[in-house]
């Protein structure tokens, strides 16, 4: 966020901003829940396959997230275009194979000491709260603080991304993060989702028409299934530590 002397006046001067879908965040918050309630379904479906199959389960986790990211980018693109009957079986689809593969950090969750199924349901409370919060004030940013947020958190984001990949290579060499960095990496994760949530409420009204609530509701669902994957992520490892 930009620095500005009064992020009061800032707020006031929000109020006065041209939207072109003022109602897309309202039209897309029926479908966030729906996403979210498939995703349950689908995390439910991974974790019976790896209690009751654990021999299928890596392939089958592997299959879900090769489909998964190609049904993004072609349900992003069929949605963008506000083609919305072929883009909502894409979008539950894609929900389903996210809770699939979401399943593997919550077994890790539920098999650690301290975290359970408390600490999931800590980390879909945080997630509830950051809405209500974000709501209030993402869309009461003003047009100079809320593009400076946007910038500040896409660019944190990214290089957020390109440390978790570096895990991944690191770990695949047989290299694994030390706790404190692991704690370090999460603890910035949820604080920049945070802001991801705040920067929906503000840049979804001026960046999609009312029509084009699917690409809304898709870009809310990924800012929370990634904050409540940062927040499980965070507890793991504030319960793993040697």
């Amino acid at each position: 966020m930009s620095n500005t002397s009064n992020f009061r006046q800032a707020i006031n001067q929000a109020k006065n901003q041209t939207l072109i879908g003022s109602n897309v965040i309202a039209n897309a918050l029926p479908y966030v829940g729906g996403g979210l309630v498939l995703t349950a379904i689908g995390t439910y479906g991974g974790l019976f396959v790896r209690a009751n199959n654990p021999e299928i389960f890596l392939p089958t986790f592997i299959a879900a997230f090769v489909v998964e990211l190609i049904l993004f980018f072609v349900a992003q693109n069929v949605a963008e275009k506000a083609n919305n009957k072929v883009a909502l079986p894409l979008l539950a689809a894609y929900s389903l194979l996210s809770g699939y593969t979401l399943s593997g950090i919550v077994a890790v969750a539920l098999g650690t000491k301290g975290v359970g199924i408390a600490g999931i349901g800590f980390a879909a409370l945080g997630c509830g709260i950051t809405f209500i919060g974000a709501s209030k004030v993402g869309s009461n940013l003003s047009e100079s603080d809320g593009m400076a947020l946007t910038k500040t958190i896409g660019l944190g984001i990214m290089a957020l991304f390109v440390v978790i990949l570096a895990q991944v290579m690191f770990r695949l060499f047989g290299v694994y993060t030390p706790s404190w960095l692991e704690i370090a990496v999460s603890g910035i994760g949820v604080l920049l989702f945070v802001g991801s949530a705040v920067v929906d409420f503000f840049i979804l009204p001026r960046a999609y028409r009312d029509e084009q609530y699917l690409s809304a509701a898709l870009s809310m669902y990924l800012t929370y299934i990634n904050l409540f994957i940062f927040i499980l992520r965070l507890l793991i490892a504030l319960n793993s530590r040697d």
